[in-house]
């Protein structure tokens, strides 16, 4: 269980420090509604982690998994087309120059989001202001379609479904991946809720600051999930 844990340390950090999706909170927060606005972003932040974590165990679990030493041929490729997708995202991340990441800096509307985040889909660049239902949309959309978020959980899925561990230890570890998971929007949604428009200022101080650093902390930290999937990948395959 303990080298499960530890496995899953890269991929934790990779939905703790999603950039994007703490630039899309913060315009909910800064939002007339913020309040049930951050609440409901939460909830479809949530859902979409809860979701593509529990089909991916399901779904790796059913397929050919059981308790064993050696990981099938068939999981080291999807550990190998992950592995060279973050890597080749970390090369664009970096050479793009965080430029999406600069305009939902300053977002404040639903289509300043959208157009700072292109793979969104359009319906939510026609609307003029975030509601508790689009911005629950939002936080699903901005986890589910984003591919290192999406990547983070499929690759937990796959090494919780692959440990030799017993059911119920593996759905401590998932629960535990979850709860980190939504973490880094639980805890700024709880203090605007507690703090209330005397959040505001230190709000924009962080998208400011994320907005001008994240290019190349992004692109790091997707190296560094990306590696290790390689090497299991390449050493799964050579053995």
């Amino acid at each position: 269980m303990g080298a499960l844990i530890l496995g899953l340390i890269a991929p934790v950090l990779g939905i703790l420090l999603s950039p994007l999706a703490i630039m899309a909170l913060v315009a909910e927060l800064l939002s007339r509604r913020f309040r049930a606005n951050g609440i409901a972003y939460l909830i479809g932040w949530a859902l979409a982690l809860i979701v593509i974590t529990g089909v991916s165990v399901a779904v790796f679990t059913a397929i050919d998994f059981s308790p064993r030493t050696d990981a099938p041929t068939w999981a080291a490729i999807v550990r190998l087309v992950i592995a060279v997708g973050l890597i080749l995202a970390a090369v664009w991340v970096f050479r793009r120059g965080g430029r999406d990441l600069e305009r939902m800096s300053t977002a404040e509307t639903p289509r300043e989001v959208a157009d700072a985040a292109p793979q969104l889909p359009g319906w939510l660049q026609k609307v003029s202001e975030f509601t508790p239902a689009r911005s629950l949309a939002l936080g699903f959309g901005i986890f589910a379609i984003n591919p290192v978020d999406a990547s983070c959980a499929i690759i937990a899925g796959l090494d919780i479904a692959g440990a030799p561990v017993s059911f119920g230890a593996g759905a401590v570890v998932a629960v535990g991946f979850v709860a980190l998971g939504i973490a880094p929007i639980a805890v700024p949604v709880c203090f605007v809720l507690a703090r209330g428009d005397a959040a505001a200022p230190l709000l924009n101080r962080l998208r400011a600051w994320i907005g001008g650093h994240a290019n190349v902390l992004n692109a790091a930290l997707v190296l560094v999930i990306g590696a290790p999937q390689l090497q299991k990948a390449v050493s799964a395959l050579i053995n």
